[in-house]
């Protein structure tokens, strides 16, 4: 008489099911910072990019008021605040009211309208007798910025955007003024 034959299923043991979960877990565990990183990065384009964009509408309305500044406030405490402000002063001029939010913003928008703040110093100004520390060059006179510094990685400044009086933005990490 023949023995039985042992039943045998084909599938994955115990420790081979182990196996593979520990190796997604740690290629997850690696992958996890650097989507984290570029999420970060995405969000300094995005909001370089909205800078641009309100660079684009500043220009049209220098257009309409004889190449002066707008005369506003820096920024607003409240969306109830009935301020002079940029994204106020530009609501015309620009199709989108998100332009003026920034994703990397903890709430700042949602409390004020913008995650952008005016450079005072320069409302009001012909944009040919613009000033800021002694210095005319267009390249370094910021207008508008970041209101607050949300774009860090792992506690490390990674910088500020910044909208200049030549119509350029960038990510600064440490601002300077050519003389």
């Amino acid at each position: 008489m023949r023995a039985a034959a042992k039943d045998h299923r084909p599938g994955f043991t115990l420790t081979e099911m182990l196996v593979v979960v520990g190796i997604l877990a740690a290629i997850a565990g690696l992958s996890f910072p650097l989507v984290h990183s570029a999420l970060r990065s995405a969000h300094r384009v995005h909001c370089v990019s909205n800078l641009r964009q309100i660079g684009v509408g500043l220009e049209v309305y220098l257009q309409d008021h004889g190449k002066r500044m707008p005369d506003l406030a820096t920024g607003r405490e409240s969306r109830d605040e009935r301020e002079d402000v940029i994204e106020v002063a530009l609501a015309d001029y620009l199709s989108n009211p998100d332009i003026f939010y920034c994703h990397a913003d903890e709430g700042e928008y949602q409390r004020t309208g913008s995650s952008y703040a005016w450079n005072s110093v320069v409302s009001g100004r012909l944009i040919s007798r613009l000033e800021f520390f002694g210095s005319r060059d267009e390249k370094g006179i910021p207008l508008v910025y970041d209101k607050e510094n949300w774009h860090e990685e792992g506690g490390d400044e990674v910088g500020t955007n910044i909208l200049y009086a030549d119509g350029g933005a960038s990510n600064e990490i440490n601002f300077s003024i050519d003389e």
